[in-house]
């Protein structure tokens, strides 16, 4: 009997409306499917659920429209996984905060999109969906029903930078020839209207040269082809939207260019329709705004470049080339070809080109464009070496062990991008405002209409247009869409600048309210490696001598304290001895014999036991044990000669830090194994506030919520390596160090420079940043709350005073050119600590 294979087709299809198809992680069995059923059944609004084990699919139908974040949750909440994607797109055609609100929703309406979030700034949408269930096909799809188009955003870092950069560019160059275009056919309708109104002379000559028709025709031709040539570009948009029932700015501008470009026409061609003495015509205010408005995006265009620079600097940091050794030749290949496992020479003044390890020779290292810290750092074989940073005075060559997107620099390129395109809380309100405002005002601008129409004065048709196009006109919602995501543009950048990583975007709000900080102590307090602190010699000895004969004992020891007495030895240049009858007693000390002498060294109970008396150094052993330090002594042939002291040394630049966070009026808190004496002597000698010691690793969420009374927000700061847990735990988590892997995986914010000192410029960034946004929302709702009832003419009846579409376009468009020159401001931001004027210990 014959039998036909039928292969199973793996792409993802799009469900349809009202059912969910979707991975399950986590099940192992015939009660995994019974549970997940269970819970995806209790979920409100659904039909079936059915589970597959063998294919690992829930099947879910909906009664009504499909819910996929209540799905997530209910599988979530079974103890099992979905597993989830975030795409990237570029969106095209975006004018103000309401095209925002649209395009999130209509992407939240696809089956199996769980977040959308669109920055206006960027022009670029996040989008966090079921993996297999939702393709790019789907989300460019939904964005094209809202009006709008998009394609997805390149995956290289950088990448993205460079398209973006192009096509800025691109859409910069044809914004300024429609300007240009709409300048020269605008100025002699202008002159025409405005001249004769405001010059007798031009009034005089107007009509005894051209006649009052013939100049109405001549703007009436000049109108027609700057609305149809560069102001084609607000209909074909703005009459879109309008008909979708999702007005934007576009359509504010179409609708008050063809109220005015319409009745013109009527009043040229058809006057008998108007009412006595209201056949005018308006077609310079139609032109004008059209003008206005194409200036203002022109010089919005041109700010937003300036706000991607930080992007397009790091970009810049890249090398292009590199010099690699090839079958015993050294030949010099595109940046793209080059693999992990290549040898790369580097000579003074090239740049580093991937990350690596140095494997020959010796150099300094200025890696100021990762780190913000402008002092060349030692190279020498063994260290790292990082792409993007320049090599000064010798020459190395270095293992790659990093290329592409896994580079330390490609790392920080997508971060700053991520936290870039990232929205923070606050704009939660501005969002749901804007969603509404454009149909608010078209209502307004309507209403407007009515009452001028029926309650003004003669010409009531007249004013009745004039004060509701004002109204269309002025009511722009841009500045309102690009008060929050510019600022975060360019905060972040800045910070980026600075050795500052906001990892999340919403980091930046998050640290302005922090109250408490919480150290690690180890690797950030202190060097994260113990050193010899204390070598303190009895009389008859010689320090040089007693490290000599000690380090050559320890060298036989894999004790971090022997590792550090040995290293103390060798910074000194000092020959060790070799060592005989290597003897340890477990819980005091060691004994060997080296070049002649007997040398033992140990705890004082060991001293005690070979008879040794240590008072001589009860007032050295005092001071150390304040000092958070615990005491070692040594002896030599039978002699008492020496006390020392081993210890994680605090980092110097520690105590700066500690003063700056109180003069922040912000409580410092301490996280540490160390016993509770030893915390509280190094509490003392730093100022810290609070400690919580004797914690074991995975004590420290726990100490944390300690920290948490009465409502205080936390910022934990750790190395990144051993902290994940308190980092995710608090409410922003800053690893200190070098942008491992590890750190930038775990934290919120991550200070590249290993300083403590990037705490404090990291909050005072996020505070300037914040009042910044604070600054542009003010000056966007202000703005309109203002203006829009000025504009309808609510001043009339006390003064006069109506406002003329044309003034009303011009302030338009300088509302959204103030909110980017304020947030331009961020790039001049100054950190309160120059990390730069002392380094950092490595």
């Amino acid at each position: 009997m014959a039998s036909a294979v039928v292969q199973q087709d793996a792409r993802p299809t799009k469900p349809p409306h009202g059912r969910l198809s979707l991975p399950v992680k986590g099940m192992t069995c015939a009660s995994c499917v019974g549970r997940v059923e269970r819970a995806l059944n209790a979920v409100p609004g659904v039909n079936t659920a059915v589970v597959n084990l063998a294919t690992e699919r829930a099947e879910v139908t909906f009664i009504g429209a499909a819910d996929p974040q209540a799905v997530v949750d209910a599988i979530e909440g079974a103890g099992y996984a979905v597993h989830e994607e975030t795409s990237a797109l570029m969106i095209q055609g975006m004018t103000c905060a309401s095209c925002v609100g649209r395009v999130e929703k209509a992407l939240r309406q696809v089956p199996g999109v769980i977040h959308a979030n669109v920055n206006l700034a960027t022009e670029r949408v996040q989008v966090r969906h079921l993996a297999g269930v939702v393709g790019i096909a789907e989300l460019v799809e939904a964005i094209g029903k809202a009006g709008y188009s998009a394609h997805p955003v390149a995956a290289a870092a950088g990448a993205a930078g460079d398209q973006d950069a192009e096509r800025r560019e691109a859409e910069g160059r044809e914004l300024r020839r429609s300007l240009l275009i709409a300048a020269v056919l605008t100025l002699p309708v202008f002159i025409l209207e405005m001249g004769s109104h405001l010059v007798p002379a031009m009034h005089h000559w107007v009509m005894h040269t051209l006649g009052q028709q013939t100049s109405w025709y001549l703007q009436f031709a000049l109108a027609t082809l700057v609305l149809f040539g560069p102001g084609l570009r607000f209909f074909r948009k703005g009459v879109p939207a309008l008909l979708r029932g999702g007005p934007d700015m576009n359509s504010l501008v179409s609708v008050g260019t063809a109220a005015a470009y319409g009745y013109s026409v009527v009043a040229i061609f058809a006057p008998g329709v108007l009412p006595p003495g209201t056949a005018n015509v308006y077609f310079e205010a139609a032109v004008v705004i059209v003008t206005l408005i194409l200036l203002g995006r022109t010089l919005e265009a041109r700010a937003k470049g300036r706000t991607s620079q930080a992007i397009k600097r790091l970009v810049g940091l890249q090398a292009k080339t590199a010099r690699v050794e090839r079958d015993g030749a050294t030949v010099e290949i595109p940046l793209e070809q080059v693999a992990t496992g290549d040898v790369v020479l580097v000579r003074p003044g090239e740049k580093v080109a991937v990350d690596g390890q140095v494997v020959q020779g010796a150099s300094y290292v200025d890696e100021s464009m990762i780190t913000g810290e402008p002092v060349p750092v030692s190279k020498n074989v063994g260290d790292d070496v990082v792409g993007g940073t320049l090599n000064k005075t010798g020459a190395f060559s270095f293992r790659v062990t990093r290329v592409g997107a896994n580079t330390v620099l490609a790392q920080i390129i997508r971060l700053v991008e991520e936290a870039q395109g990232s929205k923070l809380p606050i704009q939660a309100l501005v969002d749901k405002v804007t969603m509404w405002f454009v149909p608010a005002v078209m209502a307004a601008a309507a209403l407007t209409f009515l009452v001028w129409l029926v309650f003004g004065p003669s010409p009531a048709l007249t004013f009745a247009l004039v004060n509701a196009v004002a109204v269309l006109i002025i009511a722009c919602p841009c500045a309102m869409g690009l008060a929050t995501p510019t600022s975060i543009m360019v905060g972040t950048g800045r910070a980026a600048e600075l050795g500052v990583l906001f990892r999340k975007g919403e980091a930046l709000q998050a640290l302005r309210d922090v109250s408490v900080v919480a150290l690690d102590k180890t690797g950030t307090l202190t060097k994260g490696r113990p050193e010899l602190t204390d070598l303190v010699p009895a009389d008859g000895f010689e320090h040089d001598q007693v490290l000599a004969l000690v380090a050559a004992v320890e060298t036989r020891s894999e004790h971090p304290i022997a590792e550090a007495i040995v290293a103390a030895a060798s910074q000194r240049g000092l020959s060790l001895a070799a060592v005989d009858g290597f003897d340890a007693t477990p819980g005091f000390g060691v004994t060997a014999t080296v070049a002649g002498h007997t040398v033992s060294v140990g705890a004082d109970r060991f001293m005690t036991r070979l008879g040794l008396d240590v008072s001589a150094f009860r007032a050295a052993a005092q001071r150390l044990g304040e000092e958070g330090k615990s005491p070692l002594y040594a002896a030599i042939d039978g002699r008492l000669a020496a006390v020392i002291a081993v210890a994680d040394p605090i980092r110097e630049t520690t105590p700066e830090a500690i003063r700056a966070l109180h003069a922040l009026g912000l409580k410092v808190a301490m996280i540490t194994g160390d016993n509770a004496a030893t915390a509280a002597a190094i509490a003392r000698q730093l100022g810290i506030d609070e400690v919580a010691a004797e914690v074991l690793p995975d004590g420290k969420v726990a100490a944390l919520k300690k920290f948490r009374v009465n409502g205080a927000r936390v910022a934990f700061v750790g190395d990144g390596i051993n902290d994940a847990p308190a980092l995710a735990e608090a409410d922003v988590g800053l690893a200190i160090g070098t942008g491992t892997d590890v750190a930038i995986e775990a934290a919120d914010v991550v200070l590249m420079a290993g300083d403590l000192r990037g705490v404090i410029n990291a909050i005072a960034l996020s505070q300037a940043t914040i009042a910044n946004i604070k600054q542009n929302l003010f000056w966007a709702f202000a703005y309109n709350a203002v203006l829009i009832p000025v504009a309808a003419g609510a001043l009339y009846p006390l003064n006069g005073t109506l406002m003329s579409p044309i003034f009303a376009a011009a302030a338009m468009a300088l509302s959204s050119i103030f909110v980017l020159a304020n947030a331009l401001r961020l790039k001049r931001f100054s950190a309160p600590m120059n990390i730069d004027a002392t380094p950092g210990p490595a």
